[in-house]
């Protein structure tokens, strides 16, 4: 983690909401707070190295696996979200998606497969898959590539703007790959929820799913749909499974007929605490 991601995560929400003085003095202590986190940053592991003396690995279940590499769509997790200096090993419950994901994995995990997460943060959860999809390539992009932790021969780390339709295309859309699983848990903004959807879901292979986590956040948390815009994505979805007609500005007409010819099954689900959308391509 370099210091323009630490200011990122830990003081740029804080600094925006702080008055003159405040500003000046959380400016000030920035470099300070970020060379004593230093020593308690996430050291980099090698899986390929790793996996030598952890075998084991190979063969266990999904909650296992995120809970042992710290993922929060598992059971429990230790909290990843506080600066390094301030964490405490005690777990809380995560979100709990890991069984509703081993339902649809299970019959995939031997294959060959190419899998993309959106928002991979420290990579907890793409270690997690590293092991499960044992003969896969796993894909993790991030705005903040550098909090990145773990290296493999069949992990490839990269940036991108979920925000952005012009990243989304460039890095994405305009590239000769295609998925078999997209693991959507970028920023779960309103705007970046549907364009993420719309425009890679046609980089699915076929029979491929597409997966947006924390689906309900526009709708729970007022920081993800600032301009109370409508419709969300989750409402776009029930209409979808509805036969009822949508529109968004955010979804352009050939995108939009796109999904309607091309996507098998919708559903929804809800874990621990939020919601989850996996949609099956034909």
């Amino acid at each position: 983690m370099n210091l323009i991601s630490f200011y990122k995560i830990y003081y740029r929400h804080r600094i925006v909401k702080a008055n003159f003085f405040l500003k000046i003095y959380l400016i000030i202590i920035l470099p300070i707070r970020y060379l004593i986190n230093i020593p308690f940053l996430p050291k980099k592991i090698n899986l390929d190295n790793y996996s030598k003396n952890k075998e084991f690995l190979f063969d266990e279940n999904l909650d296992y696996l995120f809970e042992y590499f710290n993922s929060d769509k598992g059971n429990f997790y230790i909290d990843q979200y506080i600066q390094p200096i301030k964490k405490k090993n005690i777990k809380i419950d995560a979100h709990g998606y890991s069984l509703l994901y081993e339902k649809y994995f299970m019959k995939k995990k031997d294959k060959n497969l190419k899998i993309l997460e959106l928002g991979s943060f420290y990579g907890n959860a793409a270690a997690s898959l590293y092991y499960y999809f044992k003969n896969s390539e796993i894909y993790s992009g991030d705005i903040l590539p550098d909090l990145f932790r773990y290296e493999s021969s069949r992990i490839k780390n990269f940036y991108i703007d979920t925000s952005s339709e012009t990243s989304i295309k460039a890095i994405l859309v305009n590239k000769d790959i295609n998925f078999d699983i997209i693991i959507e848990d970028a920023s779960h903004s309103l705007k970046d929820q549907i364009i993420t959807l719309f425009l890679i879901f046609k980089k699915i292979t076929p029979n491929g799913l597409f997966i947006c986590e924390e689906l309900d956040f526009p709708e729970t948390r007022k920081d993800m749909n600032l301009n109370k815009e409508y419709p969300n994505l989750k409402q776009i979805l029930l209409n979808i499974k509805n036969k009822k007609n949508f529109s968004s500005k955010y979804i352009q007409d050939i995108d939009k007929q796109y999904f309607l010819e091309n996507f098998k099954s919708i559903e929804i689900y809800k874990g621990k605490f939020n919601e989850v959308a996996i949609i099956e391509k034909k």
